[in-house]
């Protein structure tokens, strides 16, 4: 009986194999970008506005107090002549405000714009209400990551951005 323990002693201490399931991902990117150009623009029209107290209007046509024919439009857009406001005081001697603005509105482009070969905007179409971003500039811009990990960015111009990333990730089970 002491044989069997003995022998059942000697196996127990025999080393098993080990499973483990071990996992490693290394993964890595470089992201270079060069803005390109643009141009947001929006017409505005034309407008104006008067308002007063006491007072008499005129926009030169043979009806007192209208102003509604002051801004002539042309079927192409372009604003015609427009007439002179006049104000005149309705009572004399009594108390009165007048108060006018105008704001020419945009010419209409029928032109459509067009990139040079370059990529940039040669004459956009301009209106009062704009806003531009001037296309970027690649430069020096470069990015590199080797089989290590080590990483290389370069700045380049105006309008750039470089992004590097590595990874590595280890999984145990």
């Amino acid at each position: 009986m002491k044989k069997y323990i003995i022998a059942s002693l000697a196996l127990m201490g025999l080393a098993t194999p080990a499973h483990a399931n071990l996992l490693h991902k290394i993964s890595s990117s470089v992201q270079l970008t060069v803005e390109g150009p643009a141009v947001q623009s929006t017409r505005i029209g034309h407008s104006m506005s008067i308002s007063g107290n006491n007072v008499n209007t005129s926009d030169g046509g043979s009806t007192a107090n209208v102003v509604g024919n002051a801004i002539g439009m042309t079927s192409d857009g372009f604003t015609a002549a427009s007439s002179t406001i006049t104000a005149t005081q309705a009572t004399a001697g009594e108390a009165f405000s007048f108060n006018a603005s105008y704001t020419q509105g945009d010419a209409l482009v029928t032109s459509q714009t067009q990139l040079s070969s370059n990529g940039r905007f040669d004459t956009p179409n301009l209106y009062g209400n704009t806003t531009t971003q001037v296309g970027g500039s690649a430069g020096t811009l470069a990015g590199t990551i080797d089989t290590s990990g080590t990483m290389t960015l370069t700045a380049g111009g105006p309008g750039t951005t470089a992004t590097g990333q590595f990874v590595s990730e280890i999984t145990i089970k």
